[in-house]
């Protein structure tokens, strides 16, 4: 991407929308973000990867940052964010919300979660990548 960013460990997808999902994975790749991005189909898979990931000697790396779509089924991005904030996770780990429509409601009750840092509209563009890694990644 840049000689200023490191890439990333891991950047986890978390959306049950396929082109979304190729269309961002395919720009964080191009951009270099990060050296794996994972895609998780709804909150209950990424909660349970996370879980994993935390457990001593798994291989699984912990995500540096996490794309979550805030409409989803099984469990959607609030639901998500309700888990996520009872357990004592990693501090350092950014999430970030996409949306095709968030109402003036969700995005005030965005603000009641302390890791997420942004909400963007579907899909991401160039610039988001930019403005996201200079502003939580820049070393």
């Amino acid at each position: 991407m840049n000689s200023q960013y490191e890439p990333l460990d891991l950047v986890m997808l978390v959306d049950d929308d396929d082109t979304t999902n190729f269309v961002n994975k395919r720009l964080l790749v191009k951009l270099g973000v990060a050296k794996e991005i994972l895609v998780k189909k709804n909150g209950v898979e990424a909660l349970e990867y996370l879980r994993e990931a935390e457990e001593e000697g798994s291989k699984n790396p912990y995500p540096d940052m996490i794309f979550l779509d805030l409409k989803m089924p099984v469990m959607d991005g609030f639901k998500f964010l309700d888990e996520y904030h009872k357990q004592e996770r990693r501090k350092g780990m950014i999430i970030l919300m996409l949306t095709s429509s968030a109402s003036f409601y969700d995005l005030e009750r965005l603000k009641h979660y302390e890791h997420v840092k942004k909400h963007f509209s579907k899909a991401l563009t160039e610039n988001d990548i930019k403005d996201i890694m200079s502003q939580y990644y820049n070393r």
